[in-house]
């Protein structure tokens, strides 16, 4: 059977079709605009956004944006940027195109601005402990190696000192003084939700080197004990986050590159003689033993360096999948010969969300790979001790290069070595590779939005291999034939956290509740040596050739595991009352298998309040006044970070070669058992914190007022124990006290702030004062202390001290006496043979132990600055 349609028929169709296909065409707008400032400058990057839903845009270079696609309705338009106060307003959409024009008004303090804080994020007016939060925009630029190296001077509390000036040294974190005497003084450090270990890796001179400072979105520092007591047992030294660059949803499609290249030289050598006054100096009989040479021993062994940074990054905000991917390359040299880091880098962010934006995703993973050249930095020592009038290079010397020899013809084994044969007959070489990965999932519930669950799974995991290789020519390795070192360990770090989070606006009292209820676990393993790698046939092919070595002696590496495991509850509540009372407790239940089952459990509670003042009635309307909040806090924290994962388990270690057996004709080493505390436990760290946070005209001038005192309690220490206990004559274990206590400012200005020139200077001051209460598990008054801090010269030397009403490491030694000039004097005047004369402080008539002083000199400073201007 067929059928027949008629024309009158199928045009009726079409256009009954056409009918319904207009308006479902017409129903989508497109929204754009302009955003600039109240100077009239275009504001670039501003992000766009649709409240609840995907549709959003950033803003080109001349402040322009688009949105396209957007269903007829109502909507809330927000804009944010950093530096300006959040807009937002009511927008409704019912024509094809909309035009809104937007203008930004400047927000010095950024008081909305969301900063990340310990499992979550919060308003910065929301904060009720010491919270300090710096921006990509206002980092540290230059070659920098580092993570710390962006925030060096910029945060108030915080002192960071650069190890060495060698290639990827890192640097020395202190938050608010040292807390401990033998535990880590470093503060946990958490990358993207994941807390890595403090402890270094095998062949990087800093674990953090291996982490892409262009990576790095924003870096927070919890410092007071309220902040960061929700990571309890791993804060007792503050916590520093570390937020990577992402994709922004409604962002466009973005390419970056960078290349920073940076010239290091020495700007001063240490003062020598030259060559003439060394010369003159030298006794007319010992003037033969001189070389015919003018040799400048700084000048050899330094050079002028060249590095350079190189960045590649792509970025999208798509609606589905906002993400971003970057590349990075480092080859930074030392100013020393030989030193060099060499970094690549890599680093992904995905961010997609699922069912209406109930699920969002988040993937993070960076690897690194670094290949490390260690100079041998005692030629900088030997530099400025060696002969000028001695030739660098002596062709019947050992290795070439002319040393001092005894009568024997053999290396003389008190003279120091040639500096320039100490760096280049000795390869000191590592490979590192280095993956941190983790997955958030956090999903808002159907049923009840209001609250949401978390699931974070990372890890951390680094492989590293080395050598160190030093032929038998050489003099610095004579009396041991040569040294051919090699060495690798694996390290793995695995994270499980899991928290549910309420938040819940009661707008009948205005007043806002956030409950908070968590769950973590964290593994950490180390092994070494890794074992070698094989070949398709499971043939031992051993490890990376990192360098041709030689045939001299390869000692072995003794095989070492180690593993320790953090469990942990928490709990936190946030309320507010009137958008300007605030509230903070939080408590944590830690639990880690360093201590026995019967201290291993720590409770930490925390508490913080907080008054936004400047919103109160009488001066909520100033005109100068823009910001004044008080807060006052109090928390516990741990600390178990002590370098030995099995302190309280007895075991056995070698005894000395006076301590062998015999047996026949063959003597063999004994066992000897350590001296260790079964019930060793936490040691934990008490802190009270009182701020004024400030601002005045619309923030131009802001800052922060602060003072804390932090008192440690059951200190982790190694301390002496009586002879004849038959245990080593330490003992690792909790006894004292100590305090810190200290005032810090942080002070921004804004100087100018025209369309062609903005003018912004930042300056903070710390003073810490830290002092040991108490150091033995019984009061002891004849008990001068701890002696720590060995130097050379001797077996035993010491020159520090910790002694109870001291800071830590306190220098202990002999007063010098000096003349009218301040030059030391020598005890009878032989300036050749003489030592330096010193006080007897007993008046015995002689110089003994019993001389020795506290000389209220510490490593540690008391005052500490920074300053900034851009």
């Amino acid at each position: 059977m067929k059928f027949k349609i008629s024309t009158h028929v199928a045009f009726s169709v079409l256009f009954f079709l056409n009918i319904i296909w207009i308006p479902a065409v017409a129903q989508t707008a497109t929204i754009t605009g302009n955003i600039i400032d109240t100077k009239q400058s275009a504001v670039p990057f501003a992000t766009i956004q649709l409240q609840g839903t995907q549709l959003g845009a950033s803003t080109e270079d001349d402040g322009s944006y688009v949105i396209s696609g957007v269903p007829y309705g109502t909507y809330t338009l927000m804009v944010t940027y950093v530096g300006y106060k959040t807009y937002s307003q009511s927008l409704s959409i019912n024509a094809p195109q909309v035009a809104q024009n937007i203008t930004l008004v400047s927000d010095y303090l950024s008081l909305d601005e969301v900063v990340v804080v310990g499992y979550g994020t919060k308003q910065v007016k929301d904060l009720t402990g010491s919270v300090a939060s710096v921006s990509s925009k206002d980092f540290n630029t230059g070659i920098v190696g580092t993570p710390e190296q962006l925030i060096t001077g910029k945060v108030a509390g915080v002192q960071i000192t650069s190890n060495s000036g060698a290639p990827g040294s890192g640097s020395r974190i202190r938050i608010r003084g040292g807390t401990s005497i033998n535990a880590t003084n470093d503060p946990l450090i958490v990358i993207d939700g994941v807390p890595v270990s403090n402890s270094g890796i095998s062949g990087a001179a800093n674990a953090l080197n291996l982490i892409n400072p262009d990576d790095i979105e924003n870096i927070t520092i919890l410092k007071d004990a309220s902040a960061a007591a929700i990571y309890g047992c791993r804060a007792a030294n503050g916590v520093i986050l570390i937020t990577s660059k992402k994709g922004t949803a409604g962002g466009k499609f973005n390419i970056g590159f960078s290349t920073t290249l940076s010239v290091g030289h020495v700007s001063n050598f240490v003062p020598v003689l030259s060559t003439e006054e060394f010369r003159s100096v030298v006794d007319s009989a010992q003037q033969h033993l001189l070389g015919n040479e003018s040799t400048d021993w700084q000048d050899e062994i330094y050079r002028t360096s060249i590095s350079s940074d190189n960045n590649l990054s792509f970025s999208d905000g798509t609606k589905d999948v906002p993400y971003r991917i970057s590349l990075g390359y480092l080859h930074e040299q030392g100013i020393l010969k030989r030193s060099e880091l060499k970094r690549t880098s890599a680093a992904i962010n995905l961010r997609p969300s699922f069912f209406n934006n109930h699920l969002s995703v988040e993937l993070n993973s960076r690897f690194a790979y670094t290949r490390n050249f260690f100079a041998d930095q005692g030629a900088i020592g030997s530099a400025v001790y060696f002969d000028p009038t001695q030739p660098v290079y002596d062709s019947t010397g050992y290795g070439g290069y002319f040393e001092w020899l005894d009568i024997s013809g053999n290396p003389n084994t008190l003279a120091p070595k040639n500096p320039v044969g100490l760096l280049y007959q000795k390869d000191d070489e590592s490979e590192v590779f280095r993956y941190i990965n983790n997955i958030q999932f956090d999903y808002k519930f159907h049923f009840l939005p209001d609250l949401r669950a978390n699931l974070n799974l990372g890890n951390d995991h680094s492989l590293s291999y080395g050598t160190v290789f030093i032929p038998d020519s050489a003099a610095s390795s004579f009396t041991r034939h040569g040294t051919n070192n090699q060495y690798s360990q694996v390290k793995r770090n695995k994270l499980l956290e899991f928290y549910l989070n309420y938040l819940k606006n009661i707008k009948s009292i205005q007043s806002k509740l956030e409950l908070q209820a968590g769950y973590s676990y964290q593994d950490f393993f180390t092994a070494s040596p890794i074992e070698p790698f094989t070949d398709s046939s499971g043939n031992d092919i051993g490890y990376p050739d990192i360098n041709a070595l030689g045939d001299t002696i390869t000692p072995g590496q003794i095989p070492f595991k180690t593993e320790n495991v953090l469990v942990s509850f928490y709990g936190r509540i946030n309320y507010t009352l009137h958008d300007k009372y605030l509230l903070t407790l939080s408590l944590r239940d830690d639990g880690s298998s360093r201590f026995s089952p019967d201290t291993r459990w720590g409770l930490f509670p925390a508490a913080a309040v907080a008054w936004r003042i400047s919103d109160e009635p009488f001066l909520k309307n100033s005109n100068s006044l823009s910001n004044l909040k008080l807060r006052l806090s109090y928390g516990q924290v741990g600390q178990q970070d002590i370098g030995n994962d099995y302190p309280y388990i007895a075991n056995y270690e070698q005894g000395t070669t006076t301590a062998q057996y015999q047996f026949g004709g063959e003597y063999y080493y004994v066992l000897r058992p350590v001296g260790y505390d079964a019930n060793i436990k936490w040691e934990v760290n008490t802190e009270y914190n009182a701020g004024l946070d400030f601002g005045f005209y619309n923030g131009r001038i802001n800052g922060t007022l602060e003072i804390y005192k932090k008192l440690s309690s059951d200190l982790l220490a190694v301390i002496p124990v009586p002879d004849g206990t038959n245990f080593t004559n330490q003992i690792f274990t909790n006894v004292g006290s100590m305090e810190n206590k200290g005032i810090e400012g942080t002070l921004n200005l804004i100087p100018f702030d025209t369309k062609n020139f903005k003018w912004e200077f930042s300056a903070n001051a710390t003073f810490n004062k830290n002092k040991i209460t108490k150091l033995t598990k019984v009061d002891d008054s004849s008990s001068i202390g701890i002696l720590v801090g060995g130097i050379s010269g001797g077996i035993g030397n010491t020159i520090q001290i910790q002694s109870v009403g001291f800071p830590l490491n306190e220098f202990y030694a002999y007063q010098q006496i000096y003349d009218e000039n301040g030059n030391p004097i020598n005890a009878t005047g032989n300036p050749v043979t003489d030592t330096t004369a010193f006080v007897d402080q007993n008046h015995d008539g002689k110089i003994t132990p019993d001389d020795l002083i506290w000389l209220d000199k510490s490593p540690e400073p008391k005052v500490y600055l920074g300053f900034s201007s851009s």
